[in-house]
């Protein structure tokens, strides 16, 4: 079957059909990355995803980070994209709640562990992301939108920016 969205979207020849909030989601990333380019970030890697942990039932818990970089001052960002259609109920932003920002901690502290990245000065930035119908996309960063202490253990992650 044939994906009437174009390849960017998720679309093409040997794919199926996406989802209208998977789409949605993957041009908010997009948009994202274009943006954050604009601002002098080099991208490292985008959808880094780890598992974190297990839960109560013995399933794994895995995390992912959106977006990860290094911003104009060389500190590493751990980027969160978070695209919506309308801003009515609530901003895109509002959607990493404390939950959310604990498995992205999570991943982030894997990520600085395997790259051997301890010492560098690291954020939490999100990136929010309207995309209306009817008008052109509104992309904003929101840098050290939350910070690692408050699920810090003991003082063992200080370094941040």
């Amino acid at each position: 079957m044939r994906s009437i969205l174009p390849n960017w979207l998720g679309g093409g020849r040997d794919s199926e059909p996406v989802a209208p909030h998977l789409a949605l989601g993957r041009r908010g990333e997009a948009l994202a990355i274009e943006h954050l380019k604009s601002l002098g970030y080099r991208i490292v890697t985008t959808n880094f995803t780890t598992p974190i942990g297990y839960s109560r039932k013995g399933r794994q818990i895995s995390a992912e980070i959106d977006v990860i970089a290094y911003d104009e001052s060389f500190t590493l960002c751990f980027v969160e994209v978070k695209t919506r259609s309308s801003a009515e109920i609530a901003p895109p932003a509002s959607a990493v709640d404390l939950r959310k920002q604990r498995h992205i901690v999570k991943a982030a502290r894997l990520y600085r562990r395997m790259m051997n990245l301890a010492d560098e000065l690291f954020r939490y930035d999100v990136v929010s992301v309207l995309v209306a119908p009817d008008r052109e996309a509104n992309v904003e960063l929101l840098r050290g939108y939350f910070s690692e202490h408050r699920f810090s253990r003991g003082g063992l992650y200080r370094k941040e920016s």
